[in-house]
């Protein structure tokens, strides 16, 4: 693996690669509020070994990209697509099969749509649709336990980094399924990693301020690509609606079901998420 910064679209962007350049390029785009190092090494390894050129990397305001000052709004999710683009760029690869996670998701469908020809294909873990109309498609929201449970952030001492990583993988526990065990020690290596890379690690709220637009809604119907819609069960941020809403949505997709996982990329799922993927990016 490599770890290089890269200018893209009037930023700085921190990424990592992974396995033999030469192969067929995959970007992983993480959800909100998260850095690179939620997509494991070891998964990047993975997916690096079924024959791909795996690229990780931090989206704007969290980890080691560049941040803004926390509570702005100095974005939008077309220029995190824009960004995702520009990292393809730096480089030189003409062409990826993206692969985003939660708001990941939305990004790589953004850039489906302005870059079709920049885009192999798209995979969307725990993810929904992109626009502005999900109140109308009657969508489920996000469990109000999440909401309730990271109100309390505001009354954290964010110099506190022991407190920090308790509150956050609380946090992340809140995530999991009742199909596997929550991997304790895996959230804190990844909570810890977090806070010691991060440029500025309140900043990563300024994601919360990211709004739906209008000019996408209903493009995901134009996205004839093929895409692979990877969905848990017991999703409580996304629920699982939101997978069948994708796959009605999108016209060249296709969905795997994971029975009883949550808002979560878990372990004991790597085996099938992995096996689907490849299947879904083999040329």
């Amino acid at each position: 693996m490599s770890e290089k910064i890269v200018s893209a679209n009037g930023i700085e962007i921190c990424t990592e690669s992974f396995g033999n350049p030469a192969n067929p390029a995959v970007l992983l785009i993480m959800g909100a509020m998260c850095s690179m190092v939620y997509w494991d090494e070891e998964f990047c390894q993975q997916i690096a070994d079924t024959g791909k050129f795996v690229i990780r990397y931090d989206n704007r305001d969290v980890g080691r990209s560049t941040t803004y000052e926390p509570g702005t709004s100095n974005y939008t999710v077309e220029e995190m697509a824009d960004d995702a683009v520009g990292i393809l760029d730096a480089y030189q690869i003409d062409k990826a099969h993206l692969f985003g996670m939660s708001l990941g998701g939305m990004i790589a469908q953004v850039a489906a749509v302005k870059y079709p020809q920049r885009v192999l294909t798209i995979t969307l873990l725990a993810s929904s649709i992109f626009g502005s109309d999900n109140n109308n498609r009657e969508l489920p929201p996000m469990d109000e336990r999440i909401l309730a449970y990271h109100a309390n952030g505001a009354t954290l001492d964010w110099s506190d980094h022991d407190a920090v990583a308790k509150y956050l993988v609380a946090g992340s526990s809140l995530l999991c399924g009742s199909k596997h065990a929550f991997e304790e020690e895996r959230a804190y290596k990844q909570v810890r990693a977090e806070i010691k890379r991060a440029n500025n690690l309140l900043s990563m709220f300024n994601h919360a301020l990211l709004v739906g637009d209008e000019f996408y809604e209903g493009k995901m119907k134009e996205c004839n690509m093929a895409a692979l819609v990877i969905h848990g069960t017991e999703d409580t941020v996304l629920p699982f609606e939101h997978a069948l809403a994708l796959r009605d949505e999108l016209p060249n997709s296709s969905l795997v079901i994971l029975e009883g996982t949550g808002h979560e990329n878990h372990s004991d799922d790597w085996d099938r998420i992995i096996t689907a993927f490849s299947k879904h990016t083999f040329v």
